[in-house]
């Protein structure tokens, strides 16, 4: 074996071990969370798709879409830790058609399976379900902490003459409990129940040549919740073929032009009853010049911005912008194991309240959504592939953004000792806010494969947000960290994974509730606006056995530290978990 690889391996898993405290416990931060086993993935099964090929030759191609089962890690979610999938991921085994069922402590049952069969040579239709349920933590909070998490999703896949269509719709139950309550007994609480539905559908359509179109995407979905907040929403994304043009023999362009529009109405009926109703268009054109394995891109968003809105405490304004966004990047790349990029880019964010729903469930129904725009964003690194055996990335960047969003507390809503109060009228909610901030960011990823059945990947990324006065970011942690591992053994037969994640402390508000002496009737709260959350470290552990080719079993252990820390201020997660199950494939 070569000498560096020798040398590698072994500081590889040096790493591992001293950092595994730190990388196991990163199970969803900061992402929108969706189920995994409602990932399609294509997979070539005969020629490779190539743009600009003749249609006529292309009609004779067949592809095939298969559902790949990268199945939900049954987590608890009455946090916005919602889990990861730690279990390895080694797809060239899976089966399409699967049915899978496990039970663990905190009364945590997972149900999940997926199914697809092809009609003819053009037609494929397939289906995914998935449940997730938990009791909660009973000895830490007298009052209700289940929650109650479904998903069921189709999808249809057409290959005509002339493209690929992929078009999948789906619905989401997802029912929980405002349950990080403070300052409150539990004979005062009452009801504190939220949920939500979400129904999809997407499409999205890949022309084989480059006539004139390159692809058309489309997304919808509508949100309603238990507190009669509503939102619905309607993106497409059309992009024009690409031009390509020759400087010469080693010098080559491609044009590109991209149109997009958004559509997005939220209502509110509660509190002061916010009403959003909000278009955006875009324009994307851009350059890219290539030689060898070097280019230069130049591009820009120009995009138009109209927003009504209203509420009880204002009539209708209406709000018309156009903004503009440089997009450039360079990369240079000297060899395969040593390339250098830099770059600016900018854009504008629209914040929805389906978005905020799943990085924060415990918000209140009525919030001020403001878009995000960054202004621009400066970014410079290297990064390169060692013969396959170790990828990394290293970059650092600085950024200007307005109207940044962060989260709070609200505190109490109703001061009054009544006892019918609203269910995020307990001291145990948020809200959103804005401020203006600079952004300087240092983040690394390495992937490394020692062995043919084994793969490390690490990640580490420093983030620090500067307002503009001087307060401080909430629920924006300086460092988070991440470690996975996923290693087969026995022929493949048995499947281990490791993940570990780490967070810093993070800074918030918080109100301590208490009873008006002068006032009986009257509650009083004040304010700490320099809270600090402790940081945290979760590993986890999960574990299957091919038993024959049809049946296998698995366990999955979660938050093995057993710290029951808190992602926002009063809402813990749940403490050590195992569950095990056993899964048919078909």
């Amino acid at each position: 074996m070569n000498p560096l690889r020798i040398i590698i391996i072994f500081l590889a898993g040096g790493t591992s071990l001293a950092f595994s405290q730190i990388k196991e416990e990163r199970l969803i931060l900061n992402k929108k969370r969706e189920p995994e086993v409602k990932r399609i993935e294509k997979k070539k099964t005969s020629v490779v798709v190539e743009k600009n090929f003749p249609p006529e030759e292309k009609s004779n191609e067949t592809l095939k879409y298969q559902i790949v089962n990268r199945p939900p890690v049954p987590d608890f979610k009455p946090s916005t830790i919602q889990g990861t999938d730690v279990s390895p991921d080694f797809s060239e085994n899976y089966q399409k058609n699967y049915f899978r069922i496990g039970y663990g402590n905190y009364n945590k049952i997972l149900t999940d399976g997926a199914i697809s069969g092809i009609l003819n040579d053009k037609v494929e239709l397939g289906a995914v379900v998935h449940y997730l349920s938990t009791s909660g933590l009973k000895k830490d909070y007298a009052w209700d902490s289940h929650q109650r998490y479904g998903n069921v999703s189709a999808f249809l896949n057409y290959f005509g003459d002339f493209g690929k269509l992929n078009v999948d719709a789906g619905a989401t139950l997802n029912n929980y409990n405002y349950y990080g309550i403070s300052g409150f007994t539990s004979d005062l609480v009452k009801n504190i129940e939220q949920n939500y539905s979400k129904f999809h559908i997407n499409g999205y359509y890949d022309f084989y040549s480059d006539n004139y179109l390159d692809n058309v995407k489309v997304k919808s979905s509508v949100l309603k919740d238990k507190l009669n907040s509503s939102e619905s929403q309607a993106d497409i994304k059309l992009n024009l073929s690409k031009l390509n043009l020759s400087l010469g023999q080693s010098i080559s362009i491609n044009a590109y032009l991209g149109f997009g529009a958004n559509t997005i109405v939220t209502e509110f009926d509660a509190l002061d009853h916010h009403k959003y109703n909000t278009f955006s268009g875009s324009l994307e054109p851009k350059l890219q010049f290539f030689s060898g394995r070097s280019y230069l891109s130049l591009g820009s968003d120009v995009v138009f911005y109209n927003n009504k809105r209203s509420s009880l405490l204002m009539s209708q304004t209406n709000q018309q912008k156009v903004y503009w966004f440089p997009k450039a990047e360079i990369l240079f790349s000297a060899s395969d194991e040593l390339q250098f990029f830099g770059g600016i880019d900018g854009g504008l964010k629209l914040n929805t309240y389906t978005d905020l729903l799943s990085e924060n469930p415990y918000l209140t129904p009525d919030l001020e959504l403001n878009p995000t725009r960054t202004k621009y964003h400066f970014y410079f690194g290297i990064k390169g592939d060692y013969d396959q055996f170790i990828k990394y990335n290293v970059r650092a960047g600085f950024g200007k953004i307005s109207d940044m969003l962060f989260f709070r507390s609200i505190g109490l809503i109703n001061r009054n000792t009544d006892e019918n109060r609203l269910a995020y009228d307990y001291n145990n909610a948020f809200s959103t806010y804005y401020r203006d901030a600079s952004l300087s960011e240092i983040e690394g990823q390495i992937s490394v494969f020692p062995l043919e059945n084994m793969i490390l990947n690490g990640e580490l990324k420093f983030q620090q947000y500067l307002l503009n006065d001087k307060e401080k970011p909430y629920y924006r942690p300086l460092i988070q960290a991440t470690i996975n591992a996923q290693y087969t053994l026995l022929d493949k037969k048995l499947k281990l994974g490791f993940t570990g994640i780490f967070v810093s402390d993070r800074t918030t508000n918080a109100f301590e509730v208490s009873q008006e002496n002068f006032y009986p009737n009257d509650y009083i709260s004040t304010e700490n606006t320099n809270k600090k959350i402790g940081g945290y470290a979760d590993l986890n552990l999960s574990a299957s056995y091919r038993i024959t080719k049809n049946i296998s079993i698995f366990a999955i252990g979660n938050n093995l530290l057993n710290t029951k820390y808190q992602t926002f201020n009063c809402y813990k997660v749940l403490g050590a978990q195992v569950l095990g199950g056993i899964k048919l494939t078909f």
